[in-house]
């Protein structure tokens, strides 16, 4: 098993989220090759919309890759992207920042550049930080007894 960050905007991750799946780098299917079943995947988002300057900066879905191969969409306007069966996890979307200075993945000056190929992979201990980031996030909030 492995653990991988995904790159994509915000608004691709909570589609791909509602509707069971993970896209890479456009709908190329070469970086998808590498995601196999069982293999935990966390997307990271720099902006919330495609193409927009809303910058975000946070990690927003993570999940198990199915089993099953990659396929082909079919979407309007005939683009076909590649895509994998992903069983997202219900947790919350959080700001990079709030682990940030903890991951192994992003220490050195320029960390961000790793992610310019839509997909990195990432260490078993960044994985799990990341992970009880957003579920700590997603947990309803403790009530004392009276």
């Amino acid at each position: 098993m492995r653990n991988w960050l995904a790159v994509a905007s915000a608004d691709h991750v909570r589609l791909g989220r509602r509707l069971g799946f993970v896209q890479i780098s456009h709908g190329r299917a070469a970086p998808l090759r590498r995601v196999q079943p069982g293999d935990r995947i966390v997307c990271y988002s720099p902006t919330d919309s495609f193409r927009g300057n809303d910058r975000l900066q946070a990690f927003t879905a993570i999940g198990t890759v199915r089993a099953g191969a990659i396929y082909q969409a079919e979407t309007p306007g005939g683009f076909r992207p590649h895509r994998r069966a992903v069983d997202w996890h219900d947790a919350t979307e959080i700001p990079v920042a709030v682990v940030q200075n903890g991951l192994e993945f992003s220490r050195g000056k320029n960390w961000g550049y790793r992610l310019r190929s839509g997909l990195a992979e990432i260490s078993d201990r960044d994985m799990a930080m990341i992970a009880e980031a957003m579920f700590t996030a997603a947990a309803p909030p403790h009530r004392q007894a009276a």
